[in-house]
């Protein structure tokens, strides 16, 4: 697999809701970071919107990209056809393969067949622009319900974007997850997280933990997807809990992120 970043790995430093730092991290600063890691690709997702950056600035960083020999990968929140319908053309201005959906709460509220419909209608563009769409299992999209759309679509420009972790909100263990969906995966998250029981006995917390310091079963993950092709991306990301320094925090983020890429070069095949 081909290792990559993903710009939530710097959900703190990039800036979400309210927490916004002096100086946002930029998407050349995540390419050029990704870079110091050795990483292969970059996929930015709905947290550094590149539908923000103007057509030039797409250019230039697909050529920053290119100087290193690495890819760019672009990713969004929500199924919304009119916004995926620009970003194609980012896409393609770009280079990328992959248009990342994460499909929520909302969308599960949309009949199968009505969203089966509004997918099938976007892939030619996207075929023309030679990206398929890979969605994401995010916290209250069941799994079952996304099979059920894959295959109402039926189409090999759409597949999944595979989260380890994403679908224990939605009730589901993660190796239930990985084998119900590893079949459809054109893209992977990887990430790890451990339980931790309350002091008090009052039920648990789920939080993350760099690559390889949790939970997470690594090598039954990737063997679900020994099927995948050596090209598809596995992007690296982690969930670090904010706190009252967020200054240190953000410093946390390099930390975390050095240590998950030293894990997965370990533990991905390939990944070298």
């Amino acid at each position: 697999m081909k290792l990559g970043l993903g710009s939530y790995a710097f959900r703190w430093s990039i800036g979400i809701k309210e927490l916004q730092p002096s100086s946002p991290m930029t998407a050349m600063e995540v390419l050029e970071i990704a870079h110091s890691h050795g990483l292969k690709l970059v996929q930015y997702a709905d947290n550094l919107p590149l539908d923000r950056l103007t057509p030039d600035e797409h250019l230039a960083l697909k050529a920053r990209a290119d100087s290193y020999g690495m890819a760019l990968e672009l990713g969004t929140q929500s199924f919304d056809a009119a916004e995926l319908a620009r970003y194609i053309p980012i896409g393609e201005r770009i280079g990328s393969k992959i248009l990342r959906v994460a499909l929520d709460a909302e969308d599960a509220l949309i009949p199968v067949s009505e969203l089966a419909a509004q997918i099938r209608e976007l892939l030619p563009d996207g075929k023309k622009a030679g990206l398929r769409f890979a969605i994401e299992n995010h916290f209250n999209y069941p799994s079952p319900r996304m099979v059920e759309l894959l295959d109402a679509v039926a189409d090999d420009a759409l597949g999944v974007c595979l989260d380890v972790a994403n679908s224990i909100c939605a009730g589901e263990w993660p190796m239930a997850t990985v084998k119900m969906l590893a079949p459809y995966a054109i893209n992977l998250h990887l990430k790890d997280y451990q339980i931790t029981p309350d002091p008090y006995g009052v039920g648990f917390r789920i939080h993350g933990t760099p690559l390889g310091d949790g939970r997470a079963e690594i090598p039954e993950i990737l063997d679900c997807l020994s099927h995948c092709p050596d090209s598809m991306s596995c992007i690296l990301e982690h969930w670090l809990s904010q706190t009252s320094d967020m200054e240190a925090t953000r410093r946390t983020e390099h930390e975390w992120l050095g240590r998950t890429v030293a894990a997965a070069k370990r533990l991905v095949p390939g990944s070298h």
